[in-house]
């Protein structure tokens, strides 16, 4: 899976100032991203507010970017949840045309033991048509995939790697020491793609990448290079921005910075509302 590697941007999805999907501003958002230069695009994520996007937009959404993207970079997409049965039930029905892989964010609220990972992430993998990537987001799921059961995981022919978000160093380098050769390890954290590349990962499922295409994927790419002084230089540019996309919740902040290059508007669906003017004047400030 060498074309997952590099900058995968976790996309957003637009909405307009009532609520609607911005279906125009999509294909602006997709073309930003791959102008840019990101590796690969990542829809129906929880960047993209997944939880409150319907079934039928959804669908909408991808067919739209399979279409306008028409094979210029590949596609990730997102079905996860917490009921196993009913991810199964969307693997088997969904239209996955045009599709690399898919990303499936471990349960939510249910809090399972690492046994019941397991067993829900090869039972999601046996039924999926389409390679699966692991998604660890223990600050959005209250609980962890670990390193040992990663790895285990790691053993099913159908698990092809992980966005690990976990924000564990250790953890990290854990998956990292002991992982299969072809097992991809995907950083889910911005700040860290620079030091877990220069320990072994192969790249980043971004949220700033949304914003700054094109600055991010540089950065990848010169780490992935060897290149860590323009690597650094990069990164660093990145730190004071970083904590303000998530200060009001995510996407708040990265949709307020895209906002104010003109790619969508700030516009999130409740329950998150959109960056209080503070946040984007400091935003703004920033850039």
């Amino acid at each position: 899976m060498n074309k997952l590697h590099g900058t995968g941007v976790a996309l957003v999805t637009p909405f307009t100032a009532t609520g609607a999907v911005d279906y125009a501003a999509w294909l602006r958002l997709l073309d930003f991203a791959i102008t840019g230069g990101v590796d690969y695009l990542v829809i129906n994520g929880t960047t993209g507010e997944s939880p409150t996007v319907t079934a039928s937009e959804k669908i909408e959404l991808l067919a739209r970017a399979r279409q306008h993207v028409a094979g210029r970079v590949p596609l990730v997409y997102g079905i996860g949840g917490n009921d196993t049965a009913a991810v199964e039930g969307q693997l088997r029905s969904t239209d996955l045309t045009g599709v690399a892989a898919i990303l499936s964010a471990s349960p939510a609220y249910n809090k399972p033991s690492q046994a019941g990972l397991v067993a829900h992430y090869q039972r999601l993998a046996d039924a999926s048509p389409l390679p699966l990537l692991l998604y660890n987001v223990p600050g959005r799921t209250a609980s962890n995939i670990s390193a040992d059961t990663t790895l285990k995981l790691a053993q099913h022919p159908n698990i092809i790697g992980i966005k690990e978000a976990s924000g564990n160093v250790e953890q990290c380098l854990a998956i990292l020491a002991g992982k299969p050769a072809d097992f991809l390890f995907l950083s889910g954290d911005d700040m860290l793609t620079v030091p877990l590349i220069a320990c072994g990962s192969q790249g980043i499922i971004s949220v700033l990448a949304n914003a700054f295409p094109q600055k991010f994927s540089d950065m990848t790419r010169a780490a992935l290079a060897g290149d860590y002084a323009r690597a650094n230089e990069l990164l660093h540019y990145f730190v004071p921005l970083n904590p303000l996309m998530y200060e009001e919740s995510n996407p708040v902040g990265v949709k307020a910075a895209l906002a104010l290059q003109g790619v969508c508007e700030a516009a999130v669906r409740l329950p998150l509302v959109p960056a209080s003017d503070g946040l984007t004047a400091r935003i703004k400030a920033l850039l």
